[in-house]
């Protein structure tokens, strides 16, 4: 792991809420001259702890969707089903994202879809694609509540 100063926990908590701001705004929000903060930037950039930038789409103003989470059990638990899994799961564009789980279910996936029924064709390519898939539950979503925000750096990385 990196060690972090006050700093450079400053910058990520910046970046995390702006990602878009320049480097003059967020050297001056953080307390430091320009170039310092670049040099900083870079470091943290270099170090893997930035891994990009990305903007955040109000999809509902975009196109009619579905989101759905759906946990799934395989049908083997050998490290070749989880790689096969895993090496599958990148290939469907509507999974935009997947976490494996310790306990009762082995991953998680969050699925946008165009509505429910494109949702059921995406599970039935996965099942007639045999990757591994034993088990499946649905979860809907219904409204956002609370969307994916900035890590909370104050909590996890105090003394």
């Amino acid at each position: 792991m990196t060690r972090l100063d006050a700093r450079d926990i400053a910058i990520l908590t910046v970046l995390s809420r702006q990602g878009r701001i320049t480097k003059t705004a967020l050297a001056e929000q953080v307390g430091l001259s320009p170039t310092p903060c670049w040099e900083r930037l870079k470091k943290l950039e270099k170090a893997g702890l930035i891994e990009g930038y990305r903007a955040e789409f109000n999809l509902r103003k975009i196109a009619p969707h579905v989101t759905v989470f759906m946990t799934a059990e395989l049908a083997d638990h050998t490290a070749a089903s989880f790689r096969a899994f895993e090496k599958a799961i990148g290939t469907y564009d509507e999974v935009v994202a997947c976490w494996a789980l310790g306990g009762g279910f082995d991953y998680i996936l969050q699925i946008i879809a165009s509505d429910i029924e494109a949702y059921q064709n995406l599970v039935d390519q996965m099942l007639e694609a045999r990757i591994g898939l034993a088990r499946y539950f649905t979860y809907v979503v219904t409204k956002s509540v609370k969307g994916s925000g900035p890590p909370p750096f104050d909590l996890l990385l105090s003394d």
